[in-house]
């Protein structure tokens, strides 16, 4: 019996190595240059995991590079309305501020801010900046209490931008500008908790998507594991 669950353990173990790492709902894209290639900015989520998740009462919150709060105004945070879900290995886009120039967004953004609160809205930086994802909408937590160890309960995710960022997973993605687009790894799969090697800065135009999007194909792969139960029952009798 002991030599069986030391072998549950173990291939447990496995499993676990083969999964995609962190929350299942995390920022995929982030864009800020309104008025320019883009009328509007927008950050894209994505769901990595085989379920639909349920994200209505959460929040989207923004933060100057510097600035000392996230959500500190209805300029600076998005509450995500009830009944809001992202499918399984699905994609959910939201809408930003919108400038007087540039192109239409060629999808339809599946929450549209209004500037008002609720729902709010963002107008982020197009070169340096913070967004962090909440299970809740309470406005105003520093970087302090964002990036506390362990991870609070309310971080779903957290992306700084730019090397003035003041909060961020590990180190911050790279530094943006008008015509680009940062772009978490395999569609959004990509996540080691750090976003200087998670997020790339891509020239647009780039494929965005809403939860009428395909799903992303890598998502619906199951990983193989490196061991099989044969292999762990050899290994531990």
């Amino acid at each position: 019996m002991k030599k069986m669950a030391i072998a549950l353990v173990v291939l447990g173990l496995l499993v676990a190595t083969t999964a995609f790492a962190a929350n299942p709902v995390r920022i995929s894209q982030i864009y800020g240059g309104s008025g320019n290639y883009y009328k509007c900015d927008y950050v894209e989520l994505f769901n990595s995991s085989s379920a639909p998740v349920n994200i209505g009462g959460w929040s989207l919150q923004y933060g100057s590079s510097t600035g000392s709060s996230f959500g500190s105004s209805t300029y600076n945070y998005v509450f995500i309305p009830d009944g809001s879900v992202i499918p399984a290995c699905g994609y959910f886009l939201i809408r930003g501020y919108c400038g007087s120039a540039g192109a239409d967004l060629p999808i339809v953004a599946d929450l549209v801010t209004t500037n008002v609160a609720p729902p709010g809205a963002f107008n982020c930086s197009g070169t340096s900046g913070k967004f962090a994802l909440f299970n809740d909408q309470v406005t105003n937590r520093t970087p302090a209490q964002v990036m506390a160890v362990p991870t609070p309960s309310f971080v779903v995710d957290l992306v700084g931008y730019g090397p003035s960022a003041n909060a961020y997973e590990t180190s911050p993605a790279p530094v943006l500008d008008n015509n680009s687009v940062l772009v978490r790894g395999m569609g959004g799969l990509t996540d080691n908790d750090n976003n200087s090697t998670d997020f790339t800065k891509i020239a647009l135009p780039y494929a965005m998507h809403n939860s009428g999007s395909a799903l992303n194909p890598d998502c619906q792969i199951v990983p193989a594991m490196s061991e099989t139960w044969g292999r762990v029952k050899t290994l531990y009798r």
